[in-house]
C-alpha cells in the first residue's frame, strides 16, 4: 500500500468512502403568532376574550401542562431526571440508550432551570385616573424546561425541549448520521459505524441517495409525530383556531466525512495542511472557500484555528456566524464540518423550507475548503514540472533555455 505524500495524494487515491450528509440540527418550535407583545395581547383579549390582557389567564394552562408532564412519566414509567449544573447532558443520554431495547420510545424526560425569552406582565399606572392596570411586556426569565429524549424508528436518537412557559417555545435536535444508520439497518444494507457517522458500507451510493432524502418534510413530520405522543402544552381548542408549531433553522451542520484507508494517511492530511495552509483564514482565502465577496464591511474575525485535543489537532475557519471545522475522525476518516450558526450569513431565511437551499452552501463550503487545500499545498504546475521548464537542455549541440524552444527539448528526449 503506497504511503500517500502530499493533500492530493490523500484525497485522489487514499479516501475509501465519501459521504455527504446533514449532521446535527438544532430547530426552532415556535408559534408564529404568539411571538410579539401585539400578537400575544391578540391571542388574549381576542381568542381567550379577556378584557384586559394578561399572562395570570394562562397560569392554568402552565400548571395543566406541567401536571401532564408528570403523568405522562408516571404512565410511561420512565425517570425523570433533573439535570445537575453543568451536568453532561449527553453522557446520561448514552446511559439510557445503552439500556434500550425497543424500536422507539421515550428514553427518559429532564428537566432543567434555563432562562428563556417569555411574555410577562406588570403593573402600570394611569397618568389621569391613577389606577393601575397589567401590561405585557417581552423579557428573559430563569424557568424550567422539559427534555423529551427519545428514539424514532427512522431517525434514531432525538430530543424536543419545552420551555414551561407562555409562549412555550421548544427546540427539536436530530442528527442525519444517525437517520443514515436508521435507514440502512431496515432496509438490510450492511454497515460499520463511526461514532457519528458510517465507516463502510454495502452499498455507498444507496447510502449517499438516504441522505440525500432527508427532507424538510420529512423532519416537519417527525415533529408532527411526536408532538401527538407527548404531552403539549395548548389545549386542542387553540390548535384548531391555528395556534400550531412551526420549525425554523437555528443551527446546522452539514458534514463530508471521507474514510481513509489507514491511520497514518489521516495525519499525513494535517501535517501538511497545517504547514501550509495556516493563512486560509484570510479574508481572500475565505472568499474562495463560501464563494462570497468579502471585503472590510463584512463582520466576524478571520483566523485559523488549530486546536488540539491530546494528540489530534483541528482546524477551525470562520465567516461571520459561520463555522468549518475539519478533523482526523476516531483516527479514520477526514472530517469536514460546516455549521451555520445563522441562516442570514447567506441571505437565507429560517423556515425550515430553506433546508434545500441551505444544503448546497454547506457543502460547497466543505468542498471549497477542500479545493483551497489542495491547491495552496499541491500547486497546478508542481516541482517536478517547474524544474522541467526552467533546466536548460542540450540540442545539436547548442545548449539552449528552457524557455527558449519547447520543441528542442522534446527532440532531445526522443533521441
Amino acid at each position: 500500500m503506497s504511503v500517500a505524500r502530499s493533500v492530493a495524494d490523500v484525497l485522489r487515491d487514499h479516501v475509501e468512502l465519501e459521504i455527504e450528509a446533514i449532521d446535527r440540527m438544532y430547530l426552532n418550535v415556535y408559534v408564529p403568532h404568539l411571538q410579539t407583545v401585539g400578537a400575544t395581547v391578540g391571542y388574549l383579549r381576542k381568542h381567550r376574550g379577556q378584557r384586559f390582557a394578561s399572562t395570570t389567564a394562562v397560569a392554568p394552562m402552565t400548571e395543566a401542562f406541567i401536571r401532564n408532564i408528570e403523568q405522562f412519566v408516571q404512565h410511561e414509567g420512565i425517570d425523570l431526571v433533573s439535570f445537575a449544573k453543568r451536568q453532561r447532558k449527553d453522557e446520561v443520554t448514552q446511559q439510557y440508550l445503552r439500556r434500550f431495547k425497543a424500536t422507539e420510545g421515550v428514553l427518559y424526560v429532564g428537566k432543567a432551570q434555563e432562562k428563556a425569552r417569555v411574555m410577562r406582565t406588570e403593573r402600570r399606572r394611569s397618568r389621569t385616573t391613577g389606577a393601575t392596570y397589567p401590561w405585557i411586556v417581552e423579557s428573559t426569565a430563569m424557568v424550567n424546561h422539559y427534555y423529551f429524549y427519545c428514539v424514532d424508528q427512522d431517525f434514531g436518537p432525538f430530543f424536543l425541549k419545552f420551555c414551561s412557559y407562555f409562549p412555550y417555545n421548544a427546540k427539536l435536535c436530530i442528527n442525519g448520521n444517525e437517520y443514515l444508520k436508521r435507514q440502512l439497518a431496515r432496509r438490510g444494507v450492511a454497515f460499520e459505524a463511526l461514532d457519528n457517522g458510517v465507516k463502510s458500507c454495502a452499498n455507498p451510493k444507496l447510502a449517499q441517495r438516504l441522505c440525500d432524502g432527508l427532507s424538510a418534510e420529512k423532519i416537519d413530520r417527525l415533529l408532527r409525530k411526536w408532538l401527538r405522543r407527548l404531552p403539549h402544552p395548548f389545549p386542542p381548542r387553540d390548535r384548531a383556531a391555528g395556534y400550531r408549531y412551526q420549525l425554523s433553522i437555528l443551527q446546522a451542520e452539514f458534514s463530508l466525512t471521507q474514510v481513509l484507508d489507514q491511520p497514518v494517511t489521516g495525519r499525513i492530511f494535517f501535517e501538511e495542511v497545517i504547514r501550509e495552509n495556516l493563512d486560509i483564514g484570510r479574508p481572500s482565502q475565505v472568499s474562495l472557500v463560501f464563494d462570497r465577496k468579502v471585503s472590510r464591511r463584512t463582520p466576524g474575525r478571520f483566523r485559523t484555528r488549530v486546536i488540539t485535543a491530546g494528540v489530534v489537532p483541528s482546524l477551525h475557519i470562520d465567516y461571520k456566524k459561520t463555522r468549518i471545522k475539519q478533523y482526523h475522525k476516531e483516527n479514520q476518516a477526514l472530517r469536514t464540518e460546516t455549521t451555520i450558526n445563522d441562516t442570514r450569513d447567506f441571505a437565507i431565511g429560517r423556515r425550515i423550507e430553506t433546508l434545500e437551499e441551505l444544503r448546497k452552501i454547506g457543502f460547497a463550503a466543505n468542498r471549497g475548503l477542500l479545493d483551497v487545500q489542495r491547491i495552496g499545498h499541491d500547486c497546478f504546475i508542481g516541482e517536478a514540472s517547474f524544474q522541467d521548464m526552467q533546466t536548460p537542455v542540450a540540442a545539436n549541440p547548442r545548449r539552449r533555455g528552457a524557455s527558449e524552444c519547447d520543441a528542442a527539448r522534446d527532440a532531445a528526449r526522443r533521441a
